[in-house]
């Protein structure tokens, strides 16, 4: 009998050996799968970036050359205001472009730690909305509506929220001329939900792209600024590392819709609810 039960408990252990020993080999499969696709962005990157950047980085320089190699001051003050909005116009496309890419880094090569607060989410969303009047066009209105309680508190982390939240409205100011950003807010699923929906046509394909084939492009810089690749690509990587979810739908008439969500605590979310 204590035979028997030695041999239950080998086996039982041997079991158990062999299970932990799968589980940790496919953690370590999946590690040096990440470690690859970061070192895969980084050496895109390297071998691109000179070329993507040699184009406006000559035309600052041959801007700046004409401004000053002009001598006998013959220029018109309307010809140095052109020049120097080129060149003003060339170095944001280089920086934003630039900026994109190191945010999309860190989602892809790093688990980045979180800092979770307690925030009133009214006060959060206005701030985002008076943001992103700041940068829509003079006849479209940026609302904000929600069944939540104005007093409702939620547990995030405030710099992400804002990164995820600003590449969003900056993503519906570049598609919309007319008519309403609305952002709707609310409760799903003991987590926060978000929508952002706006009268234009987004890009809701771009959420499938092959980030290291739109690295490879040679027009990558161009192509970066004038669409959303890299800017969802860090909302959908923000939302899905807070165990969230990320999509957008373009399937309505002349209307996207972006929306997430993530589990979160929320306190005070009834309108009954009395600070």
């Amino acid at each position: 009998m204590v035979l028997l039960t030695l041999l239950v408990l080998l086996i039982a252990f041997g079991i158990s050996i062999y299970f932990v020993r799968r589980h940790y080999l496919q953690l370590l499969k999946k590690e040096i799968r990440r470690a690859q696709k970061s070192e895969q962005l980084k050496s895109v990157f390297i071998d691109n970036i000179s070329r993507s950047l040699r184009s406006p980085l000559n035309a600052i320089l041959g801007y700046s050359n004409m401004i000053l190699e002009e001598k006998d001051e013959t220029m018109q003050p309307a010809q140095v205001r052109e020049l120097a909005t080129n060149i003003s116009s060339d170095t944001k496309q280089m920086v934003d472009f630039v900026s994109q890419l190191y945010e999309m880094s860190k989602f892809e090569g790093i688990t980045p730690s979180f800092t979770f607060i307690e925030v009133n989410l009214t006060e959060l969303m206005a701030s985002y909305r008076r943001e992103a009047l700041n940068i829509t066009k003079p006849d479209v209105t940026v609302r904000v509506t929600t069944d939540l309680s104005p007093h409702c508190r939620a547990v995030l982390d405030t710099n992400f929220m804002h990164q995820l939240m600003m590449h969003l409205l900056t993503n519906a100011a570049n598609h919309i001329t007319d008519g309403d950003i609305v952002i709707n807010y609310g409760q799903e699923r003991k987590g926060l939900k978000v929508t952002v929906s706006y009268t234009g046509i987004g890009q809701a394909e771009l959420l499938g792209a092959d980030i290291y084939s739109f690295l490879q492009k040679e027009d990558m810089l161009q192509q970066g600024n004038h669409s959303s690749v890299l800017g969802l690509s860090i909302c959908r990587a923000i939302v899905e590392m807070l165990g969230g979810e990320f999509y957008m739908d373009t399937a309505y008439d002349k209307k996207t819709v972006a929306s997430f969500w993530f589990p979160c605590e929320m306190k005070d979310t009834h309108k009954n609810v009395i600070a």
